[in-house]
């Protein structure tokens, strides 16, 4: 757990400059350690988690086993808004979330954070 909150708070160290920024950090599946920042914008943007998907994606990193986003001037770990925990869900059900802060810093499971959720694979059509 440690290492993916040091990977994102290094981001948060050495490339934020500006406006407020969140880093994320993800664990894949075979171990390699994807960082992403968030596009921040008035108008809304993608988060870190979101743009860490993507990255990890172009990476041939599609499967996911941990996440932790950062805020930069060191505002420690920041937990997915509800936008992202949804996102989160339907890519990767199994995901654990590094959340808390201070020595409350902990991994729960993605659906922990989305009790009752609602699963858009779940509510599809069977096209077969």
């Amino acid at each position: 757990m440690a290492d993916v909150v040091e990977a994102a708070a290094h981001v948060a160290r050495t490339r934020c400059q500006g406006d407020n920024h969140t880093m994320a950090a993800g664990r894949a599946r075979d171990g390699r350690i994807v960082t992403a920042v968030n596009a921040y914008h008035f108008t809304g943007g993608p988060c870190a988690e979101l743009v860490l998907i993507g990255a990890a994606a172009a990476q041939g990193a599609y499967e996911l086993d941990t996440i932790v986003a950062v805020g930069d001037r060191d505002r420690g770990v920041v937990p997915p808004c509800g936008r992202c925990r949804q996102v989160l869900i339907d890519y990767f059900p199994a995901l654990k979330v590094i959340v808390g802060g201070g020595d409350r810093i902990r991994t729960v499971l993605i659906a922990d954070l989305l009790p009752e959720s609602y699963v858009w694979a779940d509510h599809q059509l069977d096209t077969e």
